[in-house]
């Protein structure tokens, strides 16, 4: 099997399905494949396995988070590369297989690609692909993003995985840092782009995203221990900015804010069990890389 594609969704039947029905048409199912985990859904997409029999489904009946999901599903992959798709996601290239293919034989070290990101709800790959610039630019950084990307089997099976101790916002983060500390390289490349099917005005409507923040701040908090051999300054530095910028201006974000800190101490012997210090030199390296470009 040449490459997995992995989708984990969460009540986005419509989506998921549009999604499916993207990449039919670009795979070759003798050698690949498409798995997709419905993370305790409750809006039937459960009856897409009938209208989907191409893909390989699992499933839990509770809701476990992203991360969890992921973690089940990616050690069900077959694939020399796994190509990881958010449910609303869809690569604007044709032949994006075989770019991966041939970038991950360009770069031996690279054990990660972070493909660009392309938000918004568009007429056509065409119209999404003006977003694209047309020069190739590529980049060493110290992440991907999970709405698209790429990564080697043998590069994510060197790492833990997914976190199962953390839900959503900030599991790439994990196996990212993992990715780096194993002496693989994150390239950031424009040669394949996705399209994140976001609607930006909507989500501006929106507003403040409290949940979010309750999920970040706590998962960064878990990321500091866990991956810091000394991360008490981290966390003082990223507790005191959270405060200051969001506690202080919102009364919902200070609820939050206390609340988030109080379900971080309760977890606290729970994340310390999966503590893995990372060496102080590979850690500073990772500072000096940029991020993916959003």
């Amino acid at each position: 099997m040449q490459t997995s594609i992995l989708i984990v969704s969460k009540n986005r039947k419509e989506e998921l399905s549009k999604t499916l029905l993207k990449i039919k048409g670009l795979l070759d199912f003798s050698i690949h494949e498409v798995l997709v985990f419905l993370d305790g859904c409750t809006d039937g997409s459960e009856d897409l396995k009938n209208e989907f029999s191409w893909v390989k489904w699992f499933g839990s009946n509770t809701t476990i988070g992203a991360s969890g999901s992921r973690a089940i599903l990616y050690p069900h992959a077959k694939g020399s590369f796994f190509i990881g798709l958010d449910d609303d996601a869809h690569p604007l290239q044709a032949d994006f297989i075989a770019i991966v293919t041939q970038i991950f034989s360009e770069y031996p070290k690279v054990g990660v690609l972070a493909f660009q990101e392309i938000k918004g709800v568009f007429n056509s790959n065409v119209e999404a692909l003006t977003h694209k610039k047309e020069l190739v630019d590529e980049y060493l950084c110290h992440e991907f993003v999970g709405c698209g990307f790429a990564i080697r089997k043998v590069v994510y099976e060197a790492t833990s995985g997914f976190p199962v101790w953390m839900d959503i916002y900030g599991e790439e983060s994990c196996v990212s840092i993992e990715v780096l500390a194993n002496g693989y390289d994150i390239l950031y490349t424009n040669r394949i782009a996705v399209n994140h099917r976001v609607n930006r005005e909507e989500r501006l409507k929106t507003g403040k995203n409290y949940y979010r923040f309750d999920k970040q701040l706590k998962n960064t908090v878990f990321y500091y221990l866990v991956y810091y051999p000394f991360p008490l300054m981290k966390i003082a530095k990223l507790l005191w900015h959270n405060f200051k910028k969001y506690a202080c201006s919102d009364r919902r974000y200070f609820h939050i804010y206390f609340q988030s800190l109080f379900s971080a101490v309760t977890t606290l012997p729970k994340i310390l069990s999966h503590r893995k210090p990372i060496d102080s030199q590979i850690l500073k390296r990772i500072c000096q890389l940029p991020p993916p470009r959003y």
